[in-house]
């Protein structure tokens, strides 16, 4: 039996910081630099009435269905599935429709990841695997395995789990 890889969806297979610039880019500031916000979370740039307007469009129809992949992510998942057995697991409950949406977004844009390994939680405390990647730190608390924490401009200030800054990172460290 292979180790598993359990590997979060949003800002770890999905580019989803690079949707939520695009819509207030879009809609708020057409003259906003991307960059910025890659620099710094939302809530740390915007006031709070634009940030919670902002949020709320992952309640939204559709924001889920166009999201860009992150760099490397089709790539490397390719390579590591030859190594270990991957699992997405994705928190899909805490939002209505992100559970269809990303389930196609997966068919589309990682086939290689077969349908019987998706897993589709609120808690995933649940989740048992030998490494997990994400982006949240307070998913990799719970977890039993070795945590891998994927840089995000949400997560900047933790240190308490290995960071890769990169799926070429994460080929590194697990490759």
């Amino acid at each position: 039996m292979k180790p598993r890889i359990a590997i979060d969806m949003d800002d770890v297979l999905a580019d989803t910081v690079g949707k939520f610039i695009d819509i207030y880019r879009r809609d708020f500031d057409t003259e906003a630099l991307p960059t910025v916000f890659r620099e710094k979370s939302f809530h740390e740039l915007l006031e709070k009435d634009v940030y919670k307007k902002l949020a709320d469009y992952v309640h939204e129809p559709s924001f889920f269905t166009d999201i860009a992949v992150m760099p490397g992510a089709q790539e490397v998942t390719r390579e590591l599935s030859e190594k270990y057995d991957l699992f997405v697991t994705s928190a899909a409950m805490e939002f209505r429709n992100s559970l269809s949406e990303k389930y196609d977004w997966l068919d589309e844009h990682f086939p290689h990841i077969h349908w019987k390994n998706r897993v589709f939680c609120g808690d995933k405390s649940i989740i048992r695997a030998d490494v997990m990647i994400d982006d949240m730190p307070y998913n990799l608390v719970s977890f039993q395995g070795k945590g891998l924490l994927f840089d995000a401009p949400h997560n900047r200030e933790n240190s308490l789990f290995q960071r890769v800054h990169s799926w070429e990172d994460v080929a590194k460290a697990l490759l």
